[in-house]
This record gives C-alpha cells, structure tokens and sequence, in this order.
C-alpha cells in the first residue's frame, strides 16, 4: 500500500467515504487525513469558499 492508500476521499456522486483512491479523480475530494474529516468534505470546501470570497471582496475594496 502507498501513502495515499491510507488517506481518505469524499465522493460527490455517491456521499460516501473511501479510504484509497476508489472514486474517480471528477467526483473525488481529497485526501484527507482520517475518516471524520473526509465525511465532512463539503462544509470543508464551503467553509473556504466563503473565506476566498471575503479575501476577494476585501481585496476588491
């Protein structure tokens, strides 16, 4: 097994958890350090668009 066998990926298509690289890479988030975290994926992504998009309204004043 590689490192990345251990990580662990989100997959849009299904909302299901992997640990290993089991999705394909156009619906898989990731990696992840542990499973927790995986499963938490899109409040993650959400969580920095909105901090991406307050850097660009600042940087836009």
């Amino acid at each position: 097994m590689t490192d990345e066998d251990h990580l662990w990926y989100y997959d849009t298509t299904t909302g299901s958890v992997s640990q290993g690289k089991e999705s394909s890479s156009s619906s898989r988030m990731g990696p992840y350090p542990d499973k927790a975290t995986a499963q938490q994926a899109l409040t993650i992504a959400a969580e920095r668009n909105k901090s991406a998009d307050r850097a660009d309204e600042d940087w836009n004043r």
